[in-house]
């Protein structure tokens, strides 16, 4: 029963993901990969608000949208691609900015929801 949870919230995250990512990007001209950090930020916070609510919530739920949706819907093979492509590229400046803002930010967001949630 788990695994299939598991795939259903993976069912709606990665193609929100995508959806996401292609909407924010097509809304930039810059190399910085604007959608893949949005949805990164996006499931820092969401994941960080059902840690906050914690024990609270049934554990098929946490199997659902924390490992489901949020595995899904957040990328971080993307985000090193992404950064060795900006590397690659010999946007320096870009993929240590994508490095750090991505860290500093998700790290951010998942500590801001787990507060909000408690």
């Amino acid at each position: 029963m788990t695994a299939l949870l598991v795939m259903l919230g993976a069912a709606v995250g990665a193609p929100l993901r995508y959806l996401i990512d292609r909407t924010v990007q097509a809304r930039h001209e810059s190399t910085v990969p604007w959608g893949t950090w949005s949805v990164n930020v996006l499931g820092c916070l969401v994941l960080g608000t059902l840690a906050g609510v914690g024990g609270a919530l049934p554990q098929p739920v946490m199997s659902l949208l924390g490992t489901g949706f949020c595995g899904a819907l957040t990328t971080y093979s993307t985000f090193g691609y992404e950064t060795v492509r900006l590397i690659e590229t010999r946007a320096y400046r870009a993929a240590l900015a994508n490095v750090v803002v991505s860290l500093v930010v998700g790290s951010g967001a998942l500590v801001l929801g787990y507060l909000v949630a408690r």
